[in-house]
């Protein structure tokens, strides 16, 4: 059975590889930890031409933190490591480890990664691509030949 798609539409040519990052992004949803927000921010001027990605990363260190941009694909690693000297009498705080990963559409930059009371926050930045126009000249097969 042929697989069909939102992209197998004979208008949209070319648009394989956001396909495959549509299904790269559906693979790497996870459990939902740790939670996060996706917000627009707006700049000084009143434009919103940033984005901010905020994680709650609460008992991570940066040292227990990595941040990893590779193929337009943003990956948030965690690791916590267990202290074998410490005694719980109750534990209700898990060590544990994470990855969330954001695949990111072209002329997205990020720009920086701050962790601050728990959150980890990274902004991004979209760039504005070039336009551009021109003539195709439309030629003559016959003369080709």
């Amino acid at each position: 059975m042929t697989r069909l798609s939102v992209l197998s539409n004979p208008l949209l040519l070319g648009f394989e590889e956001m396909e495959r990052l549509v299904a790269r992004a559906n693979k790497g949803a996870g459990d939902g930890y740790p939670p996060y927000n996706i917000e627009r921010v707006t700049n000084a001027g009143g434009e919103t031409d940033r984005l901010r990605i905020t994680l709650a990363v609460a008992g991570f260190t940066r040292d227990q933190l990595e941040v990893t941009l590779e193929d337009h694909q943003l990956t948030v690693r965690g690791k916590q490591h267990e202290e074998k000297s410490r005694e719980f009498l109750y534990r209700g705080i898990a060590a544990r480890q994470f990855t969330r990963t954001f695949v990111l559409a072209e002329g997205i930059e990020v720009k920086l990664a701050d962790l601050s009371n728990g959150l980890l926050a990274i902004d991004l930045k979209r760039l504005e691509p070039e336009r551009s126009m021109r003539t195709i000249e439309i030629g003559d097969r016959k003369s080709r030949s």
